[in-house]
This record gives structure tokens, C-alpha cells and sequence, in this order.
């Protein structure tokens, strides 16, 4: 039941295609952004309760190996569908065992509205869903906790002056998440600029802090990126070169610069973005 559910929702995120703009703006009716990624991430260290760092047991090792398809799609002017799916393969090894599995992750559904329309920016609310269907939580290493998690967001955009031709937005936001995680409280503040002759860069910092109502605090199946409870501040600096003006391809690192009961790694990502116009 689970994998046909899985399919149904994934056909329905690829036929409503059809960040642009990042953060609090929304897309114009019938408008879209496409961005499909190929994902890397490897760590062999955890942040500990007082943010150390300190390597896995036995020597081991995590990779996440995932293609990722995020779409925004403009309902109305003032209102933006939102969703997101990877396809996943995830390894952990160590001197004692080998796990691996591969499949979908968990399916993101959401909602953006622009509250205010702004002179050269916007002040934004979204809703997001977190939907846990398309995998087994039970496997010997889950592709994720198996819990509906749903997030409320408040998204601030501005563009800046000539001098500075580019934006910065700024989140907060809570995550309620079901069963035996602990609730979030997440930031993001970004800053982004045309670098000339097509290319462009941004900078993001991406937080997240544990309100501590967890009922455990570390992950038992053996995946260090699902910990029930956990802080994590990640660095996500980004270089995009603009194709054509529909087509774009960016190269991104995120490392995890602090945190506490989280995976102490990098991701490194390759991406092509498609906006028509």
C-alpha cells in the first residue's frame, strides 16, 4: 500500500511542474522553478551534547547519495504550491558492519502566501507538511524517522540597493513533529548578488534548535541524520551560472558548522535549474 501511495504522490509532484525568486517571494500565476540536484553528503563525526566533535564507533562512516526535485508553482500571484522529493541510497560502515538502503524519502507538501507586497520586497507566510509515506521506517538503516512532521514559516524578502544588485531574506519558523521526536524552532538568514556576466552566488545560514520534548535522544537503526532530538547550524554557500534565461546550473557546499546529537558532516551538491518565463 505504502508504494503505491509513494507513486500516486510522486506523479503528482512531477505533473504540477510545469528557489528564481528565493525565499519570501512567490510565483506568478501558472509561473514555475525547477530545481533538480544530485546530492552528496559523508560524515564520520557526531556533535555531542556540548558540540564536539566525535568519530562514529569503529571507525565508521555515513554517505547520503540523493537526487532531489524541489518545485515552487504559482497558484495565484499571492499564492505558491511548494514540494519537494529525493530518491535516496544511504550507507553506513563501519570495522564490525555494512547497511545500506536506497529508495524515496519523505515527500515535503506546501503552501506559500504573500501577506504583503512590499517596495522591492515581500513579507510571506508557509505552511509545510513533511509526509512519511513512500518508505519502510523499519528497515535496519530507515531513509528517514517515518513521522508526519508540519511547520509553520514566516519569510521576510528585500531586494537591495544599485550599488549591491541582489536580495536577502530572512525565516523563522516552528516544526511540530509527531511521536517521539522533539519540536523545532527553525532560522535562515540569506544573502544573494548577481556576480556579472551571468554568474551569481549566495550565502545562506540554516538553523535549527530542539525545544527538548523528545523522549529519546539518539537514533537506535544506526542513520546519525534522523536523531529524535538535535541542533544543527549548517553553512550553504552556492555559485549558479545562468544557461539561458530559463536554464541555470549551480554547484553548492553546506558543511554542519555546530550543533549538538547531529551528524558533524558536508554536503556537496550539483544542480539545474529551469524557471519559464
Amino acid at each position: 500500500m505504502k508504494h503505491v501511495l509513494g507513486a500516486l504522490l510522486l506523479l503528482i509532484v512531477l505533473a504540477t511542474a510545469q528557489q528564481a525568486t528565493a525565499g519570501a517571494w512567490t510565483q506568478a500565476a501558472g509561473q514555475s522553478y525547477n530545481r533538480l540536484a544530485v546530492n552528496y553528503f559523508y560524515a564520520e563525526r557526531n556533535f555531542t551534547d556540548n558540540g564536539d566533535r566525535m568519530s562514529f564507533a569503529n571507525d565508521g562512516e555515513f554517505y547520503d547519495l540523493n537526487l532531489s526535485y524541489y518545485l515552487e508553482y504559482g497558484l495565484s500571484d499571492e499564492l505558491t504550491l511548494i514540494s519537494s522529493v529525493y530518491y535516496k541510497q544511504i550507507e553506513y560502515e563501519d570495522n564490525s558492519i555494512e547497511t545500506r538502503s536506497y529508495g524515496l524519502g519523505d515527500l515535503d507538501l506546501g503552501l506559500k502566501y504573500q501577506l504583503l507586497k512590499l517596495p522591492g520586497g515581500a513579507l510571506s507566510l508557509q505552511g509545510l507538511v513533511k509526509i512519511p509515506e513512500l518508505y519502510d521506517e523499519n528497515d535496519r538503516l530507515p531513509l528517514g524517522n517515518g513521522q508526519y512532521d508540519s511547520e509553520l514559516r514566516l519569510l521576510f524578502g528585500q531586494s537591495l540597493s544599485r550599488l549591491f544588485p541582489g536580495y536577502c531574506n530572512v525565516e523563522i519558523g516552528y516544526r511540530w513533529r509527531n511521536e517521539a521526536p522533539s519540536d523545532e524552532f527553525r532560522y535562515l538568514a540569506e544573502i544573494g548578488t548577481d556576480l556579472g556576466h551571468s554568474f551569481y552566488g549566495r550565502i545562506k545560514l540554516d538553523g535549527l534548535l530542539s525545544i527538548g520534548n523528545g523522549e529519546t535522544l539518539m537514533d537506535a537503526a544506526g542513520n546519525p541524520t534522523i536523531t529524535t532530538e538535535f541542533d544543527l547550524l549548517k553553512l550553504d554557500v552556492t555559485i549558479g551560472y545562468q544557461l539561458t534565461p530559463k536554464w541555470g546550473v549551480e554547484a553548492a557546499y553546506t558543511p554542519g558548522l555546530s550543533g549538538e546529537f547531529a551528524a558533524a558532516g558536508a554536503t556537496y551538491t550539483l544542480a539545474l535549474t529551469y524557471q519559464p518565463r
